[in-house]
């Protein structure tokens, strides 16, 4: 039981924040919704780039 919780995977929280913190630097720079969602697509991609590019194979 205890490996299977050290094994579970938190790659969505990476998700989530590139996609939150895009979302909020595009609202602030341009105040526009269409800017908003393009920050938050860019935030999304970054952030699966730095989780497969950057970090994959490290453990925790």
């Amino acid at each position: 039981m205890i490996n299977e919780e050290n094994k579970a995977s938190f790659d969505w929280v990476y998700y989530v924040l590139g996609l939150f913190f895009g979302v909020l630097i595009g609202a602030i720079i341009s105040g526009s919704f269409g800017y908003s969602l393009l920050g938050g697509l860019i935030g999304f991609i970054i952030s699966a780039l730095f989780l497969n590019k950057i970090v994959k194979g490290r453990k925790y």
